[in-house]
């Protein structure tokens, strides 16, 4: 009796001591897929990505027996010398000779993000603002080059788990602290240290250039220039447009790049204060002139980003270069429709504070306001499936 009435009370605790929770799901997972899952697949003219897969190739085919950028799992730069060597012979405009080639060489893969296969996708867009080189009149506001001092850290170059993942920093009594952050520099921070690249006459087209990374400007001389991200402080992006939620000034449907750049201008004396609840800031470089339409500002991978067809990823999940496909939807130029389906061949060229997580996406639109009009709109549901050579998608499903 005695051993059953012992039992019974095991059995009681037992129940009524709490589960562990289940693990939690992988930040990155991969599973097979085919080209008739890609929605859209048959449909887009994926001959308009075939410069950006060319540039993306040059730099991806060199690295030999390394691994693409960081990572390991998505294969070597001979991994990829067939598919690569072989796009160099297409013609420009075939989408067929390059459909074919994908899928004899290629192997979709379906990327899932924390349990989940449907992510966010938004746009960036290259700005085009007024400027001139000398501090006078409504020229204010500073670009600033890179400070010398700036120190820059790749993390990964430390610690394997922490591939992907940047830090920036000055150094003092031999340790690295944490550099002035968006509040102090428009304080006066890096004042009378010759840092001014070019004056603008917008503190908000100031502030929206540095989230976008790159941009032209129209100089008072009648010049144009285009300048380019060279570095960041190192202090984490935090989205105004969040802030403006929280407070209430903004709702969650009514959020845009266009609705937070009106309400700048119509409150001048409260927008210092809301920017400086971003403590990042970014720093530039004066870039080469535009040659066509399809060079655009270069992007981290080091190449010119294309219209449409280059996309911002996490750097942490992502090796740049990968052919990717990109199941969304985009907000409409017609005012009249809400989305429009957006699914087309892009390649995976650049990164952003604002990009986290693994199936996140940063659809780069060009220059000019029809492209601002798209970008600053862009905020939808999507899906992403990785291009790879067979063997490495094999690879990776079997790892995942």
């Amino acid at each position: 009796m005695r051993r059953g009435l012992a039992l019974l009370t095991l059995l009681l605790v037992a129940a009524c001591a709490p589960k562990a929770p289940p693990p939690a799901p992988p930040a990155i997972a991969f599973q097979p897929a085919r080209f008739t899952d890609l929605p859209g697949y048959n449909a887009d003219r994926v001959a308009e990505a075939l410069p950006a897969l060319s540039r993306s190739c040059a730099r991806m085919m060199p690295r030999n027996e390394r691994g693409l950028d960081s990572h390991d799992r998505y294969g070597t730069g001979n991994d990829w010398k067939p598919f690569c060597t072989a796009l160099t012979a297409l013609p420009q405009g075939d989408d067929a000779a390059l459909r074919r080639l994908i899928e004899s060489e290629l192997q979709p893969v379906a990327v899932i993000g924390d349990g989940k296969p449907e992510g966010l996708f938004t746009g960036y867009y290259e700005p085009l603002v007024r400027g001139s080189r000398q501090k006078q009149g409504a020229y204010v506001t500073p670009l600033y080059r890179q400070p010398p001092d700036l120190v820059q850290v790749d993390l990964g170059e430390f610690r394997d788990s922490l591939k992907g993942q940047r830090i920036a920093g000055r150094v003092r009594d031999g340790r690295l602290r944490p550099y002035e952050d968006r509040g102090q520099i428009d304080a006066g921070a890096l004042n009378n240290k010759n840092l001014e690249l070019v004056w603008l006459d917008d503190a908000s087209d100031a502030f929206f250039l540095q989230v976008q990374g790159s941009g032209l400007v129209q100089l008072d001389t009648g010049q144009r220039l285009r300048v380019g991200f060279a570095a960041q402080n190192g202090h984490p992006y935090v989205a105004i447009g969040r802030v403006m939620i929280d407070r209430g000034t903004l709702t969650r449907e009514d959020v845009s790049m266009q609705a937070i750049r009106a309400w700048l201008r119509a409150n001048p004396a409260a927008a210092p204060e809301l920017l400086q609840q971003n403590p990042s800031y970014v720093f530039f470089r004066e870039l080469p002139a535009p040659k066509d339409d399809l060079d655009g500002p270069p992007g981290a991978q080091g190449v010119a980003l294309v219209p449409g067809r280059s996309l911002a990823v996490d750097r942490s999940h992502f090796a740049l270069g990968l052919p990717v496909w990109v199941a969304a939807t985009r907000p409409a130029v017609e005012t009249t429709a809400d989305a429009v389906p957006f699914q087309r061949l892009m390649v995976a060229q650049d990164t952003g504070g604002a990009i986290r997580g693994a199936v996140r996406g940063d659809v780069f639109w060009g220059a000019g306001a029809p492209a601002e009009n798209i970008a600053g709109r862009m905020k939808h549901p999507g899906r992403t499936w990785l291009l790879l050579p067979k063997a490495v998608a094999t690879k990776l499903v079997s790892l995942s």
